[in-house]
Parts: structure tokens; sequence; C-alpha cells
């Protein structure tokens, strides 16, 4: 069960280690794009290349959704990167269902762990497959394998090396639950001060205050990019920051949020202690470009 390109490796790496994927379940087609046609899932599309079936059910509490997963008579569901299951959908297996989660549980429960662990500065994150339970992301651990997030990485490089980690520790683990060599730790026997949430990327928590830290504006450009890519304005348009390097000044003149640029090789903004240098940018209604070739185009007073 899963939709993006994040949960396609799982699966490659399920087939790949000899077990029978029965069947896929994936979010319904989507109308995307200018001419709004019907796009499919990621997920959808590899299975259908490999010949399994695919079931789209709009609501999974249908009764003929239901009936058709049943039929299928799955020993495990395996969830990455998907809905919100109904109990009669994961307490259906007899092995139950197992999750794929890209955050070091208890930690980044929800929604964009990736993200969030950026966002906050985090040196390291990793992942998580546990079962499912009642409340989200909170069911047993099986498994954890822990990456170093360095300096330059952002939610895209993250993602993408989380990815190739997810696919493999899932093998482990339906190797160790299959040879019942894995020990279930519930997630209250982990001993931890307060937990750290990952809770649904909204528009505000995009928008970059030009009053924090300039390594806290650094976390929050990187921890969104690709996307949904943090954003400031700059003459009234919204303006998307996507890469940046930081530059330390104690004492700047400047007013904070203030542009400043020599009109050809650089842009930058005023945080608390120091600059945002932008590296690559988008203005509203343009398109994705490297700041000088954006400067070639665009005045700044």
């Amino acid at each position: 069960m899963g939709t993006p390109e994040f949960a396609v490796a799982s699966l490659v790496a399920l087939i790949n280690a000899g077990y029978n994927v029965v069947a896929v379940v994936t979010m319904p087609d989507k109308p995307a794009g200018r001419g709004l046609h019907l796009q499919q899932s990621a997920v959808k599309q590899f299975a259908e290349s490999k010949d399994i079936p695919v079931l789209q059910p709009e609501k999974l509490k249908d009764p003929a959704f239901i009936e058709e997963l049943r039929s299928y008579k799955a020993d495990l569901q395996v969830v990455v990167a998907f809905r919100m299951l109904p109990v009669i959908v994961w307490d259906m297996p007899p092995m139950g269902t197992i999750n794929v989660h890209g955050s070091l549980l208890p930690h980044y429960r929800g929604a964009a762990p990736i993200n969030w662990a950026i966002i906050n500065g985090e040196k390291e994150t990793g992942i998580t497959t546990f079962k499912l339970q009642h409340e989200i992301d909170t069911g047993d651990i099986l498994l954890q394998e822990r990456m170093v997030i360095t300096d330059t990485d952002n939610a895209g490089t993250v993602h993408d090396k989380l990815k190739a980690i997810g696919a493999s520790l899932l093998v482990e683990t339906v190797n160790g639950l299959e040879n019942n060599t894995i020990t279930e730790q519930p997630q209250a026997s982990f001993s931890i001060d307060s937990l750290k949430h990952a809770p649904k990327l909204f528009t505000e928590t995009c928008k970059i205050n030009w009053d924090a830290d300039v390594e806290d504006v650094y976390n929050l450009i990187r921890g969104l990019n690709p996307y949904p890519a943090a954003f400031t304005t700059l003459h009234n348009k919204k303006l998307k920051i996507f890469d940046c390097s930081i530059e330390y000044h104690d004492d700047i003149k400047q007013p904070i949020g203030e542009p400043v640029s020599d009109g050809k090789t650089f842009l930058k903004f005023v945080a608390k202690n120091g600059y945002i240098v932008v590296k690559e940018l988008q203005l509203e209604g343009k398109k994705k470009l490297k700041v000088e070739e954006f400067l070639r185009g665009y005045r700044i007073n």
C-alpha cells in the first residue's frame, strides 16, 4: 500500500527479494497538469508494468474494496507513504500490517518527518519499521536504521537516501518476521523527555521569518527544498527560495528582511545575525532560476 516514488523502492525490493506481492493498493488516479489529464501514481505505474493487480479505492471502508482485499488472502500488508488505514484493513492479515516511516520513532510522527527533521536542525534521522496500531505512527517498533544529515542536505537528498535505506530495511524486517527473529519494542519503552512532531506542512509553515537566527532560516529553506519551498516577498511578489548559503555578520546596518544585491552576481537577505545568500529561486509567475540568470532580467531596488 503506497502512492509516491518513495514507496516504489520498497515494492521493488520486496519483489527482488522473492516475495509474492499479490496486489497493490494505491490512490485513485487524479487530474493533473494544465489539461487535467488523469495521472497514475508512481506505485500504480510500476505495479502494472509487473502485472500486479492494482486496487484504487475512493474509501478504505467501502465493503466492495474490503471484500476484494480479503480475497487476496495476504499474509502481511506493507504500508509505505499511504493514507491512514481503518482497523478493518490493517488488522486483516494474520501477520498484521507494517509501516516504513522516514524518522527514528517515536520522534517525528506525522505527515512530514523528513522536512521537520531538517527544519529543526537535526544531525541524524533514519527509517523505522513498525506494526500498525490504532493511533498513527505509534505501533511497536520492529527495526531502525540511522542516517547522518549533513549541513548541505535538503529534503530532496534526504528523501532519496531514506528511500533506499527504507527499501533495504523493509526486506530485512519481512525476513525477520517470517523467521520469527524480531522482538517488537513498544514506543513507550523509549525514554524521551519531549517528543518532536512532524505535522502536515501548511503555507504559513513555509513563510520565512527574517527576524529568526540565520541558521534557523537556512534550515527552513533546505527543509522545504524542493517542495513545497520556503518563500518570502520581493516587490510584493511571492519569491520561493530553493538553495542558499549563510554569511555570518554580527553588525548589519540594513533592516531585517532587506534584499541586498549588486544587480549582477548575488542576492542576499538580511536575517538576525547574518545574510541568507540566495543561489536558486523562483519569482511568482516565473520559472525556477539560478540567481545570476534571475538578476539578468530583474532589477533589485
